[in-house]
Formats: structure tokens, C-alpha cells, sequence
């Protein structure tokens, strides 16, 4: 769970309601109907009706956004700001996430079900502490005088790439489009964003909040659409420098072949199968509740989801039985709802493919020790699904390999410290691991060897914006946040100096 502590929280109404503001493109500052005049659907997945109609973007519309991405970035004021400037600008975009805390965490919930008191909590406070991080960092982007003779002064520039194309899913549609926003803006380049169909209306949001801020027009826009079209369209332009994508696996292999043309610099982080190893010598109550933060958070649609606990053979029995009763007390319900603890899958596709995986699990042999079906919050609407936990799973299972992207838990047994870490590794992804063990000296060991981007030891699912993120293996390459985010959204210029 993404843990904030420096900004401040904003204040829950009791009846939060909030009306969609916008339902067009926004391109060069401005609002925008589609190029083909075509709409498309949202729908909440809590009552499977129809919330907004979308302008759907093409590649004519994407044409146009990167059109004016690249001016703001070649001739517009943008690229004359100072990095103070920059860094004052994405310090307001913080401020105005608290500001606009409720209606973003509102929207969140009705577009993709997120619950609202975890928008709230964890999300609406990250987004301001991430904007103030980087903001810090807009004026710090230095280069280096280098020693090499006498009669030559070397040195080095770093500078932005261009125009940046951020392609964001549906599963925390905030957060990992900041993650990407951030430290692009800071460095000094431009976005054209590009939201998942199910979650544009954040993205319009934020569009609105980046104007009231002071963001030059053309150095942020949003075209909501169908990668097929509009990501198609961002992945291939010559214009476009750089794509940043938050997806699955099969999404950032298409945006790689899609991209290879023109060289472009990508951050790819893709689809995870963390496994959350539990030892024999862990606290076990401890660890109970990080099985549940690292698998049933947000219902499971999290790529770094600790989708396969991993238990030593001795306390397995135990285990099974109380991640099981865990997984019984979690309250499925509507997300405005203060009382709900998960809420709906995001859409009709991922619900349906999440009670596939339910089927696959009971044919593969696995057995089911809580949930298993969909769940009916009194109303007979909803994608909701059951807490679900299967144990008894070995490797070869489809539910162990695969990316399941709901509250589906595979519980693996494990007969030692070897024997974990092999199991653990013999994965295609390698996004996170957790280790719940009280022996200091077995965690470094198993962190140093997991094949993983982050390494979680006695908790799960922790972030800050200082830290980075990012994959091993299938689960891509390069890194979000931290400093280390940066060195993704800029270029390294020599200059060499005759003074002879």
C-alpha cells in the first residue's frame, strides 16, 4: 500500500458528488471535439450504467496534440523557463491535487472503482508529494565541468528530450500517470497523454488542473482513444522522442515494435507475479495482513500484487487457514461506500476475464478455500468479485504464471530458504517480491537474490516518490520516481572548448 506522510490530507464529505466538467479532447490548451466527431461510453462498473460520453480521439488528433507539444517545446515559453520556473508551476499542480482532492478521488471511484476512501488516504496526498518532489528537482538538473587537458574546457549539458507520449491503464489512474508527468515536466519536456478508455475522466481532470496552474498551452494534452489509433499514433511519430507506458506485457512489447523505426527512448513498466514469500520464523499475524494489503488491495488490480504467497511447508496448514478466514471478513462494496473494503473490478472486460481465471483455478486442480464467485453487494449491478484464495497451486498452474488482475490469491508451498528463492524466480516477470521473515540476515540474503525491481521485507506495497520503481525481465525496464525517474526524461550533451 503507497504510504504519504508529508502532505497534507483532504477533508472526506459526507455525501461526495461532483459533476463531470469536461468530455472533449484538450489539445494546446484548449477543449476540443474529436476529428471524427465520435464518442465513446463510460461506464460505471459499480452500476453498469452510463456516466459520460467521451470525445474519442484519432490519429488526426494525436497528430495535432504532438503538433503542439513540439512547438511549446521548440518556440514556446516553456523551453525559456528557468528551472526555478518550472519547478514553482509543478509545485501549484501539487497544491491543486489537495485542492481538488475529493472530486479527483470521486471520479476515480465512479470510472474505475477505486475506493473513495483510499483515493483519499493514499492517492490525492501522493500526487501533491510527488509534484513537490520534482518540483525540488527543476532546478537541480546540472552538468559537469570534465578534466581533460589544458588547452580544452569540457563540459556537459543535460537537457529534455522532447515531446514525451505517457500511455497510463486503468488500475490507478492517477498515480501512475504522475508518476510519469512529474519528473517529464521537470526535466523540461512535453506530454500528449494518452488514458486508458476506462478512466479518462481523471485524465481530463488533471488536464484542467495543469491550466489552472500555469502550464503553457501545448505543453500538456490528452487525447482519450484506442491504442490501436491513438497509442498506435504516439508510438510511431517521428516527433515524438520518448513513450512512457504503464500496462501489460503484451502492450509494451506492441509499443516497443511500434517505436523501433524511429529509436525511441522508452520506460516500460509491464505486467507482474510477485511472489510474497512467508518463512517459517516470520510474525504470522504480521503477515497475514501483508498477504492482504499485497494481494486484495484496490481488488487486486495491481501489477506489483503479491499474487503468489509463497509458505514454508511447516506452517502451511496454518497459513492456509487463516489467509483464508482473512479473505472471508473483507467487505465487497460499492466505493463510496466508507464501510467497503474492495469494490468492483474496473470494466466488463477485466470482470470477465477475472471469473475465467476463477474457472481456470478449479479445472487446474487447485483448491478453493474462500470465494471463488462473483458477489452481490444487494443490488444484483456491479463487476463485483469474491475474495478468492486458492492453495494447494504449483508452478505450472495457469493461475501461478499468469497475470490474473483481480483478488485471486494462489498460496505455494515451499520447503526452504533454496527452494523459495527458486520458485520465486523461475518466473517470466520480476516487478516486486515480498520476504516476511524476523531472521535480519535471511531477508538481505533473499533480497539480494530476487530477480525483482523492488524487494519488500516484512510489508508490502510501500512507495515514495524518492524511491524508485520499476521491473526485471518481462515486467520491462527503466525506472519511475526517485532521481533515478529523471535520467529517463533527459540527455547528456558534451561540449569540448579549444582555448588554445
Amino acid at each position: 500500500m503507497i504510504t504519504c506522510t508529508q502532505a497534507e490530507q483532504p477533508k472526506i464529505s459526507a455525501r461526495p458528488d461532483f459533476p463531470f466538467t469536461h468530455n472533449k479532447l484538450y489539445i494546446n490548451g484548449e477543449w476540443r471535439d474529436s476529428a471524427s466527431g465520435k464518442t465513446f461510453s463510460v461506464i460505471d462498473p459499480t452500476t453498469e450504467e452510463e456516466i459520460a460520453q467521451i470525445a474519442e480521439g484519432t490519429a488526426e488528433d494525436a497528430e495535432a496534440a504532438i503538433t503542439a507539444a513540439y512547438q511549446a517545446f521548440e518556440t514556446g515559453p516553456w523551453g525559456q523557463m528557468s528551472g526555478h520556473e518550472r519547478g514553482t508551476i509543478l509545485w501549484r499542480i501539487g497544491d491543486l491535487f489537495l485542492k481538488y482532492g475529493e472530486e479527483l478521488a470521486y471520479l476515480q471511484a465512479k470510472e474505475m472503482g477505486r475506493l473513495f476512501t483510499d483515493s483519499i488516504t493514499v492517492d490525492i496526498p501522493h500526487l501533491a508529494n510527488t509534484f513537490h518532489y520534482f518540483a525540488g528537482w527543476a532546478s537541480k538538473l546540472e552538468g559537469a565541468v570534465k578534466q581533460t587537458t589544458k588547452n580544452l574546457h569540457t563540459y556537459t549539458l543535460r537537457e529534455p528530450l522532447g515531446v514525451v507520449a505517457a500511455i497510463t491503464p486503468f488500475n490507478f489512474p492517477l498515480i501512475l500517470s504522475i508518476h510519469k508527468f512529474a519528473p517529464a515536466l521537470a526535466a523540461g519536456n512535453t506530454i500528449v497523454h494518452k488514458p486508458s478508455s476506462t478512466t479518462p475522466l481523471t485524465a481530463l481532470k488533471v488536464a484542467e488542473i495543469t491550466a489552472e496552474a500555469g502550464l503553457p498551452s501545448g505543453v500538456f494534452n490528452v487525447v482519450p482513444g484506442p491504442g490501436s489509433t491513438v497509442g498506435h499514433a504516439l508510438s510511431t511519430h517521428p516527433m515524438v522522442e520518448k513513450v512512457a507506458i504503464t500496462g501489460s506485457t503484451a502492450s509494451g512489447i506492441r509499443v516497443i515494435k511500434d517505436s523501433a523505426d524511429t529509436l525511441k527512448h522508452l520506460t516500460m513498466e509491464l505486467g507482474g507475479k510477485s511472489a510474497n514469500i512467508v518463512f517459517a520464523d516470520a510474525d504470522l499475524d504480521a503477515a497475514i495482513e501483508t498477504a492482504y494489503y499485497g494481494m486484495f488491495y484496490n481488488k487486486g488490480e495491481i501489477c506489483y500484487a503479491g499474487s503468489r504467497m509463497l509458505v514454508e511447508r511447516s506452517i502451511y496448514d496454518e497459513m492456509v487457514e487463516r489467509v483464508a478466514q482473512r479473505a472471508k471478513q473483507i467487505k465487497v462494496g460499492a466505493p463510496l461506500d466508507p464501510d467497503s473494503q474492495m469494490g468492483p473490478i474496473a470494466n466488463k472486460s477485466e470482470y470477465d476475464n477475472v471469473l475465467r481465471y476463477l474457472e481456470v483455478g478449479k479445472q487446474n486442480g487447485a483448491r478453493l478455500v474462500a470465494g471463488g464467485k462473483t458477489a452481490d453487494i444487494g443490488t444484483g449491478k456491479g463487476y463485483f468479485v469474491e475474495p478468492t484464495v486458492f492453495v494447494d497451486v504449483n508452478s505450472d498452474m495457469a493461475i501461478a504464471r499468469e497475470e490474473t488482475f483481480g483478488p485471486i490469491l494462489s498460496v505455494i508451498p515451499f520447503e526452504d530458504f533454496n527452494d523459495a528463492i527458486r520458485i520465486a524466480n523461475s518466473h517470466q516477470y520480476g516487478l516486486a517480491s515480498g520476504v516476511q521473515t524476523r531472521d535480519i540476515k535471511k531477508a538481505h540474503k533473499a533480497a539480494a537474490r530476487l530477480k525483482a525491481g523492488t524487494v519488500w521485507i516484512n510489508t508490502y506495497g510501500h512507495f515514495d516518490p524518492s524511491s524508485p520503481f520499476g521491473g526485471y525481465k518481462m515486467s520491462g525496464y527503466g525506472r519511475e520516481n526517485g532521481q533515478e525517474a529523471l535520467e529517463f526524461y533527459l540527455q547528456t550533451k558534451t561540449v569540448w572548448v579549444d582555448l588554445s
